[in-house]
């Protein structure tokens, strides 16, 4: 395992907006694993139209392919943004959130089929907008047992706070 691996890691608490505002600057979440299955993988293909034999020809991938089988997409890996919001970042006073964007993005390493992916979550910077909160999130997508991540990204995300 990597040496993030071996960290004892509890997420901050977030629960209420000053809370999360002394989390600026810091890491705040690290997700749990998340396996990317061949079955995971060739769902993103068929979801997207991305059906690249690297992604989904998994006897020609472990004959042809640099990486000895195959790798998941890059923009699957991206695309678990939305599942580690859902599952780690719970900000009981907000409502919905909103995708505003990426600022950057870097695929910094292949991610293989049947490897475990978890995110690390750094709150760069978080304004305030009508409604609610931009945030600005500096990801490392980690792959178990590697050292270099599978990709690095800054995210952008709105929530708007819940009506009472």
């Amino acid at each position: 395992m990597s040496s993030a691996d071996s960290k004892v890691h509890s997420n901050a608490d977030i629960s209420t907006l000053e809370k999360l505002r002394h989390q600026v600057g810091k890491e705040a979440i690290v997700t749990e694993w998340v396996l990317v299955s061949q079955e995971r993988i060739d769902q993103f293909a068929q979801a997207t139209g991305d059906l690249q034999w690297i992604h989904v020809d998994v006897a020609r991938a472990a004959k042809e392919s640099p990486f000895g089988g195959t790798i998941a997409h890059g923009f699957l890996t991206l695309s678990l943004l939305g599942k580690f919001y859902d599952d780690d970042i719970i900000l009981p006073f907000c409502d919905v959130g909103v995708n505003y964007g990426l600022n950057k993005v870097r695929f910094t390493n292949p991610v293989r089929a049947g490897s475990n992916v978890r995110g690390r979550f750094v709150l760069a910077k978080l304004d305030d907008i009508e409604g609610g909160i931009q945030m600005t999130w500096n990801i490392t997508f980690e792959i178990a047992g590697i050292e270099r991540p599978a990709c690095v990204a800054e995210h952008v995300v709105r929530r708007y706070f819940r009506k009472t």
